[in-house]
């Protein structure tokens, strides 16, 4: 958690899709289907309804609160990787934390969180939009360091030095909006927070968190960014202090069964909470199968018709992996020349 209220403000590329060739999905609700069936070393994807991103103003609009409850999602995106612990908090905590930046903002625009540090982690890469679209990975999903002196996971060590980048493109502009700023901590919510205060001047404060179980399965996920306005009154952000103390872990509130509804109340306890509230379900992807297998196609036909045939007659297929959702593809030769320019 990073809490600066007082102090500095934070806000909001071209996106690089990172493909090996490009990349794939089959939709989520299907996948769901497939891994309730299927176990590894974090457990299963469990395929509810119940995380959701809450928008909403205090009733003076002194402050605009973001709350996510993402287990699910944070979940999936983990069970995709097969990450250790540590770098399931550390997936976790960047994809919050993208979701959180990226959601409600104007249309048509995009997100992308890299940590390009030295730990044994590899780096972190986060692609999220307004429609509550996140997906990420890590270079190294078995990175899982000793814990903490507190007892507590070390993504801090795992994360290491180096630098942040945010990046924030939108299909109206011609050039995407770059941010660099060193890494702080390594911890995530830290290292996002300062980037929103030294990059985006904005006064917030941004909770992160993600707690796994024994079994290393993700047990709650979730988190908050607090917005406030350049007006915002003494007595608004004395209040705004008090409740962010008071609530505690964001982890333990939603583990407590508290929504986001619940959590927005208790963090604007005495500041009153407009019904202009909007919410969005956050999911992994987008990584639908027919939109992407046909990107997929395209990205290959790239190669050029020789190449392509070249590939075919030593292999008899071009097999597709997405970095992001751990899915692949195959295509065959007459498949993949369709989509060549000329032959459209």
């Amino acid at each position: 958690m990073h809490l600066p209220l007082r102090v500095r403000l934070h806000t909001g590329s071209p996106l690089q899709l990172a493909y090996r060739v490009v990349y794939s999905r089959v939709a989520f609700q299907q996948q769901c289907k497939k891994r309730s069936r299927r176990q590894h070393s974090i457990g299963l994807v469990k395929c509810s309804s119940t995380d959701e991103v809450l928008r909403s103003m205090s009733e003076n609009g002194e402050v605009s609160l973001l709350v996510v409850n993402g287990t699910n999602l944070v979940s999936e995106g983990c069970t995709r990787h097969r990450t250790a612990p540590t770098a399931s908090a550390a997936l976790g905590r960047a994809m919050l934390g993208a979701l959180l930046m990226g959601c409600f903002r104007a249309e048509g625009e995009a997100t992308q969180v890299t940590f390009k540090g030295d730990g044994i982690l590899g780096g972190i890469q986060v692609i999220s939009d307004v429609h509550g679209n996140v997906k990420g990975k890590v270079g190294n999903p078995a990175a899982d360091p000793p814990l903490r002196p507190d007892g507590k996971l070390n993504v801090g060590g795992a994360v290491g030095r180096g630098v942040l980048a945010v990046v924030r493109s939108n299909v109206a502009q011609d050039k995407p909006y770059t941010g660099l700023t060193e890494i702080k901590s390594g911890e995530v919510a830290e290292d996002l927070a300062a980037y929103l205060a030294d990059s985006e001047q904005t006064n917030s404060a941004l909770a992160l968190g993600v707690s796994i179980s024994r079994d290393a399965s993700v047990r709650a996920a979730g988190g908050y960014l607090v917005q406030v306005l350049p007006f915002a009154s003494e007595e608004t952000l004395s209040q705004l202090e008090q409740n962010i103390s008071a609530a505690g872990s964001v982890t333990d509130m939603l583990h407590g069964g508290s929504t986001a509804r619940d959590i927005t109340a208790r963090l604007l306890e005495g500041l009153g909470m407009s019904d202009a509230s909007f919410s969005l379900q956050p999911r992994y992807g987008p990584c639908e199968a027919e939109s992407l297998k046909g990107r997929m196609k395209r990205a290959v036909a790239l190669l050029g018709e020789k190449e392509v045939q070249s590939i075919m007659e030593r292999e008899g297929k071009i097999e597709v992996s997405c970095e992001f959702c751990r899915e692949t593809y195959s295509f065959g030769e007459q498949e993949v020349l369709e989509s060549l320019p000329n032959r459209a």
